[in-house]
């Protein structure tokens, strides 16, 4: 465990646990050693923060590259937490790039340790939980590594849209149990995919409570 991970990430999750007081349900879910993927719904900002920050055991994401390279002390508290607790950045709208990142996560998992995966792909704007796309699919049927389901309940109300500030608002992650899947490889066929793709977030919307959209959700022009 890194320097900054020691310092910054018992910090953040102290700060999150006082000044919101979260429900925190299931962590005892989280395998405490080998790989996994938490796989979660995302409203908000926070989310992977909140995980990351939560989580028992390290959990890379994927982050904005632009989180890497803003400036001020927020640009510099960004960068050290995103890099302490091991995300992987990501140019926007680059499909090459993203899919250089998916390879990063594999080897993360071979090293037996933990990622962090949103199968809507983009937070929902709306507060329904969209189709998965699946990338989360791929992962776990790649690499036999088990996923851990995740529901995030009003972490949305802790910055509104359109605002700068943030709300205290007490907000409840509930952490499934640990779901299997079969372990063919990286080649196996996209219906397969599709079905365990389903299923994970089927699992999700058990634990979020959430309305289902029927399609994918779309980044804002503007994101």
């Amino acid at each position: 465990m890194s320097t900054k991970l020691f310092v910054l990430r018992p910090v953040v999750s102290g700060a999150i646990r006082m000044i919101f007081r979260p429900h925190i349900n299931g962590m005892k879910n989280v395998p405490k050693t080998g790989k996994f993927i938490a796989a979660s719904n995302h409203l908000s900002f926070f989310d992977s923060v909140i995980i990351q920050s939560l989580f028992p055991r390290q959990v890379a994401f994927f982050a904005k590259a632009e989180y890497f390279t803003t400036k001020g002390f927020k640009g510099w508290f960004m960068r050290s937490f995103f890099t302490a607790v091991g995300s992987i950045p990501v140019e926007r709208g680059d499909q090459g790039a993203a899919t250089a990142a998916l390879d990063k996560l594999v080897d993360v998992l071979e090293a037996d340790e933990g990622v962090g995966i949103y199968p809507e792909g983009t937070r929902s704007r709306d507060g329904r939980l969209y189709r998965g796309r699946t990338g989360v699919g791929w992962l776990t049927l790649a690499t036999g590594a088990p996923v851990i389901p995740v529901g995030l309940v009003d972490t949305d109300k802790l910055q509104p849209g359109g605002s700068n500030r943030i709300r205290r608002y007490r907000f409840t992650i509930n952490v499934g149990e640990p779901m299997h899947f079969e372990h063919p490889g990286p080649k196996h066929p996209l219906p397969m995919r599709r079905k365990v793709t389903e299923a994970i977030v089927d699992r999700i919307a058990q634990l979020s409570g959430q309305e289902r959209a029927e399609g994918y959700n779309k980044a804002p022009v503007d994101q």
